[in-house]
Formats: C-alpha cells, sequence, structure tokens
C-alpha cells in the first residue's frame, strides 16, 4: 500500500499560556500522514519546499525523519515555507493566523518537475487530499487535481478528501464551492466536518450531507461531529458511531486530522466502516489531550489491528 498526501506544511508559531511562542511546524494534510506513517501506513507526502534555507531543510528532516517518502517534495529556489500562528481559548478552541500568499507549496504547480510528479502520483494506492489543500492553488491547478484525482481512480485507486473549509484560504464562498465540487465526483472516500458543510454549503444536518456526497458519487462518506461522534455511510443506512468518553480538550488541533488518518489507516488495514470511526476518534481522543497537532510518539494509541500496509 501507498498513500500520497498532497498540500501544505508550515512553520507554526504556538503562543504558550505562560507566555511566548514556540516554533514548530504543522499543516492539515502533513498532520494526516505523520499518523499514517505512525501508524503503519508507507505513505509520502507531495508538496513544495524553499531550495536555499534553513527552515525549508528542517522541515524535510524532521519529515524524514517521521518516515515520510519526500520524492514528491519539489524544491524550489528563492522559496520559503508558510508561517502560522496558533492561539488557543480557555476551551481549547483554536484561532490561526497565517503568512503564506509566497510559500513555495502554492507555487507547487510551478515546479520544473511538476509533470513527473504527478504521474508518479497517479500510481498510488490512496491519494489524501482537503479543502486547505486546495485554496492554496489558483484554478488551472485545481484542474490539474481533479484530473490526477481521477487518474488515480482509473488506475484502480482511492481518492480521499476532506473539504476542511477555512473561509481565509478562498477568494469567496462560492469559489470555494465550486473547486470542492468539481473534484467530489473524483472522491472515493469524503471525511468532512459538519461544521464545515453547514458554513460552506448550509447543510441543515449530517443527513444533508451524507445524502449530497452520495449524490456527488461519494461511495465512502464520513461526517465528523466532533465530541458527538460521526456519522458513517456507504451501501447501507447511516450509522452514528460514538467518540470516547467526553474529554475537556486542551488543543483541539489536528483533531480532525487525526480521525482521518487512524479511519484510512484502519481501512486500509481491512477494518470496516465502523471499527475505523472507532479507531479515528480513539486517536483524535489523544491528540486533543496535548498541546499541538503532532503529539508525542509515545503517547500514540495503537491500531485496533495491525494495518496491513
Amino acid at each position: 500500500m501507498r498513500v500520497v498526501c498532497l498540500g501544505e506544511c508550515m512553520m507554526e508559531l504556538v503562543h504558550e499560556p505562560a507566555g511566548g511562542v514556540r516554533l514548530g511546524f504543522g499543516g492539515d494534510t502533513l498532520n494526516t500522514a505523520i499518523y499514517l506513517r505512525r501508524l503503519g501506513v508507507k505513505t509520502a507526502y507531495a508538496s513544495a519546499l524553499g531550495a536555499d534555507d534553513p527552515y525549508s531543510e528542517e522541515l524535510a528532516a524532521a519529515w524524514a525523519l517521521e518516515g515520510l517518502g519526500l520524492d514528491f517534495v519539489a524544491r524550489l529556489p528563492d522559496r520559503l515555507p508558510g508561517l502560522y500562528s496558533i492561539r488557543t481559548d480557555e476551551n481549547g478552541e483554536r484561532s490561526f493566523y497565517y503568512w503564506r500568499s509566497e510559500s513555495a507549496a502554492t507555487q507547487l504547480f510551478s515546479a520544473p518537475n511538476i509533470d513527473q510528479i504527478l504521474n508518479d502520483i497517479a500510481e498510488a494506492d490512496l491519494l489524501y487530499l482537503s479543502g486547505i489543500s486546495l485554496s492554496i492553488f489558483d484554478e488551472a491547478a485545481h484542474r490539474r487535481l481533479a484530473d490526477l484525482a481521477s487518474t488515480v481512480r482509473a488506475k484502480g485507486g482511492q481518492v480521499a478528501f476532506d473539504t476542511n473549509y477555512r473561509q481565509r484560504g478562498w477568494q469567496d464562498a462560492a469559489a470555494a464551492r465550486r473547486t470542492v465540487n468539481m473534484l467530489l465526483p473524483h472522491v472515493s472516500i469524503a471525511l468532512p466536518t459538519f461544521e464545515d458543510e453547514q458554513a460552506l454549503f448550509g447543510d441543515r444536518e449530517p443527513a444533508e450531507t451524507l445524502d449530497r456526497l452520495h449524490a456527488a458519487g461519494c461511495g465512502e462518506r464520513v461526517v465528523k461531529l466532533g465530541s458527538a461522534g460521526c456519522w458513517i455511510a456507504s451501501d447501507g443506512d447511516p450509522v452514528h458511531v460514538s467518540a470516547p468518553n467526553p474529554l475537556q480538550p486542551i488543543d483541539t488541533t489536528g483533531a480532525g486530522d487525526a480521525f482521518n488518518a487512524g479511519y484510512l489507516a484502519a481501512r486500509l488495514g481491512g477494518l470496516t466502516q465502523h471499527q475505523a470511526a472507532k479507531q479515528g476518534h480513539r486517536l483524535a481522543a489523544a491528540v486533543i489531550m496535548q498541546r499541538g497537532a503532532i503529539i508525542p510518539r509515545e503517547l500514540m494509541p495503537p491500531l485496533s489491528e495491525p494495518a496491513a500496509c
């Protein structure tokens, strides 16, 4: 099995409760990629970094240390990684502030070797994308991503997608809807959070989201509800899967990304949708009890069953 997660990783400034900031790194698809690899799934990351700055070198070294494949990371001269800041309130909810308009990752589709990168990614068993991935690219890149997703499916692979809608990343909501709707017909596993679907499509309840995704062509659907669990659906009627006992989160950063990794690792390992959702909840619950999107490796909960990947 081989998974390719495509998107952007940025330098991360985390405001500490006692004052000051801590420099780290993160990004939604990168978070999922790291957790997939820790759960035993062979995973590569596709993005772009600078070619001649220490921050890009540190990011690449950190990804390699996690065991991620870096063959699909373009290196661009005179570009830097993006930067974002996280502030977390007393309930563990976070606010993000971005400096990324000129980041290396936004120029991925201008890389000299992008055609070869996309041709190689097309051989993946599973391609993972998110709405945040889409938001950093222009319309021409969106079309190339839709074509890539179509090719992956045509070659027998799967495409997983989390809408992960963040208003600040888009020109407007209409542009986001057009882009998401262009990709959805090529998606085999949809993993949105209901709150995002409400904001972007005006869905009134999870059933409406499940039906809309099914009509778009997504066969396997998971609608995440945070502490309220999730709804899953494929061939039969939707089923609600509860989350672990309620927790008082320390930091919810990366919870959805972790759920997606736990879910996909379990599915790739042959577990049922219901078992996979439980695994996703288990990993997300561990993540929200630590600060930052990536928890220490020793705090990773085990898979319900070994992933055969």
